[in-house]
């Protein structure tokens, strides 16, 4: 009896280790309420227009504009790659609690 095999395309697949997932998830949940992302902060350090992070995204300019102005946080896919577009960690997206303290 013949097998059947199914050829699968991982190229455009984010690998995303499980302790990142985890930690990305203890951020969360620790900061619910408060300023997460630097989203905003990235983009203007680098002159970047959230319009062109839309396109890039694919994405409509409200939906990025609700992850910028930190209305709504992206789902972790999203921001690995919105790190990857912008070509910095994904660390230096968000805002830790040590950052928070200090201020």
């Amino acid at each position: 009896m013949p097998t059947h095999r199914q050829t699968v395309d991982y190229s455009n697949t984010f690998y995303i280790e499980k302790r990142d997932i985890e930690n990305y998830l203890l951020f969360l949940w620790l900061n619910y309420s408060e300023k997460m992302n630097r989203i905003k902060e990235v983009l203007e350090e680098k002159g970047i227009k959230q319009t062109w992070l839309a396109e890039q995204l694919g994405k409509s300019y409200n939906m990025v504009n609700g992850y910028v102005q930190n209305r709504q946080q992206p789902r972790i896919e999203v921001l690995y790659e919105i790190a990857e577009i912008l070509g910095v960690s994904v660390k230096e997206l968000l805002i830790d609690n040590e950052t928070k303290k200090d201020k």
